[in-house]
């Protein structure tokens, strides 16, 4: 072999391991489609994207995520869902409800990972919580199914209280279950309930007008993501109006709400990264169980209370997980 044809060769043997970097397969894309807005979601997504990395996949490095989001607008998830499915992902993430049911209805076979605060069976999300069956596994709640709960606490806050408002979206999908709860709730004990809806933040400040007009001892805010995104806004109308309220997350007690009684959402979202890592590490969600969430924090903020005048029983104190002062 001459001089030149053994340059040419090792010349080839460099190009080899050029040739197979450029041949390695690309980085998977999640997809993550939310009914909310990224500024509300923010520490949440923070929580997910670092039980992502612990499971080995950090963003921009081996790992791409795609957001869409809804901004509290449900009719456009259809739309947004679509858009992920042809941008080829690997994963779709989707929260709450009306995300993964969107998701669902425009996927076929694209591996979903999702939180949802009702029965994912009920919602024709998976076959059994068990055992999925399916392309859609993740995590639910159970925000939606709380609401007789959060009643209960409301009262025993407010023993004398005879009327209660209810604040729903009537744009979420799971209002109806939700308002039929807290109504059976309240006719057991005595209590009247009115609802009033609200899908705006305009619609808000009618509600809240209404809700004082009404002579309501207290006010209950429905599960739902539009309201999550408002939570200042709701807080401070409550404390303004010398509303009591109770909240679904600790996240509106740390703005000003007076109660919360729900999941805590940083776990879900810690489970949530943590279904996606073994999903794109080969498993399938058909074989990963739904997550029940089985721990819900009361959170109550004792300033809030002291500027309503209200004095937290002993017994909701000892039962409270934290007093924020």
């Amino acid at each position: 072999m001459n001089r030149r044809s053994f340059i040419s060769l090792l010349g080839g043997a460099a190009a080899w391991p050029l040739a197979a970097h450029a041949q390695q397969a690309p980085m998977p894309v999640i997809g993550y489609l939310s009914a909310g807005s990224p500024g509300a979601a923010a520490r949440l997504i923070a929580v997910f994207r670092q039980s992502l990395a612990e499971a080995g996949y950090v963003e921009g490095r081996n790992v791409a995520i795609e957001y869409r989001w809804a901004e509290d607008h449900y009719d456009r998830l259809p739309a947004l869902a679509a858009e992920l499915v042809r941008r080829q992902v690997a994963v779709i993430v989707a929260s709450p409800a009306p995300s993964a049911l969107a998701a669902k209805a425009a996927i076929g076979t694209v591996p979903i990972v999702f939180h949802v605060s009702e029965n994912p069976v009920k919602l024709g999300l998976v076959a059994s919580l068990a055992h999925p069956g399916g392309n859609a596994t993740g995590v639910n709640s159970f925000q939606t199914e709380l609401g007789a709960k959060q009643l209960g606490l409301l009262r025993e806050l407010l023993p004398a209280a005879t009327r209660v408002g209810l604040l729903v979206n009537p744009t979420n999908p799971l209002v109806e279950d939700f308002t039929k709860d807290v109504s059976a709730a309240a006719a057991a004990t005595g209590a009247q309930i009115d609802i009033v809806p609200a899908s705006d933040s305009h619609a808000i400040e009618a509600a809240f007008a209404t809700i004082v007009r009404n002579r309501a001892d207290g006010l209950l805010i429905g599960a739902d993501p539009f309201f999550y995104n408002r939570r200042l806004q709701l807080a401070t109308l409550a404390t303004r109006h010398a509303l009591p309220a109770i909240y679904g997350v600790r996240e509106y007690a740390e703005v000003g709400g007076l109660l919360t009684y729900g999941t805590n959402l940083n776990e879900v979202y810690r489970q949530l990264g943590v279904y996606t890592g073994r999903i794109l590490k080969g498993e399938k969600p058909a074989d990963l169980p739904v997550v029940q969430a089985s721990k819900f924090e009361l959170v109550i903020n004792a300033q809030t209370a002291r500027a309503l005048g209200i004095k937290i029983s002993d017994n909701l104190l000892s039962l409270a997980d934290e007093v924020i002062e």
